[in-house]
C-alpha cells in the first residue's frame, strides 16, 4: 500500500485552491488502490491558505520543536502541520503503508529539498513535516519527480 499527495491527483488542497495533477500518478493510484491524503487539510487548514514555508530548519526541526511553520505574515501554523502530519502517520501504520509519493518542496510534503522559509523561492536540502515523520517510521518517502526515475 502506498500513500500520495491528493493534489498529485487533481485533488483542489494546493494552498492557493488548484491542485499539480499528474495523469500517470492518478491513474496508478486507483489502479493500485493508494490512499490520497493532504496532511494540511488533514490537520485542519482551510482551502485555499497562504502559502507557508518552514522557518528555522526542516520538518525533522519541526517535529524537534527547534523550527515553526509560518506563512507569509509570519503567522506560526506549526500546530497544523504537526497533527496532519501525525494523522498521515497513524493512517499509514493502520493501512500497512510502505512508500508514499509526496509533493516536492512542500512544507508538509517535500521529501529532499524545500523552501528555505525566506518565501523567495530558494530551495534547501530537508523533508518537510509529514514526510520527516513517516521517514522517522521507516516509510520509504519520495517525491513525484524522483518516483519516475526508480
Amino acid at each position: 500500500m502506498k500513500i500520495i499527495s491528493a493534489c498529485l491527483c487533481g485533488v483542489n488542497c494546493k494552498y492557493n485552491g488548484s491542485n499539480n495533477y499528474i495523469p500517470h500518478l492518478k491513474e496508478l493510484a486507483e489502479k493500485e488502490e493508494w490512499l490520497l491524503l493532504c496532511p494540511e487539510t488533514i490537520g485542519g487548514l482551510p482551502v485555499p491558505r497562504l502559502a507557508y514555508e518552514i522557518r528555522g530548519g526542516t520538518g525533522i526541526d519541526v517535529i524537534a520543536g527547534y523550527a515553526r511553520v509560518v506563512d507569509a505574515n509570519g503567522r506560526d501554523l506549526t500546530e497544523f502541520f504537526l497533527n496532519g502530519a501525525y494523522k498521515v502517520l497513524v493512517m499509514a501504520k493502520n493501512a500497512g503503508v510502505d512508500c508514499a509519493v509526496l509533493k516536492s518542496r512542500s512544507p508538509s510534503c517535500g521529501a529532499g529539498r524545500i523552501y528555505d522559509g525566506s518565501f523567495k523561492s530558494i530551495l534547501t536540502d530537508g523533508d518537510g513535516v509529514t514526510a520527516a515523520l513517516l521517514k522517522l517510521h521507516n516509510i520509504n518517502v519520495v517525491n513525484e519527480e524522483d518516483y519516475f526515475k526508480e
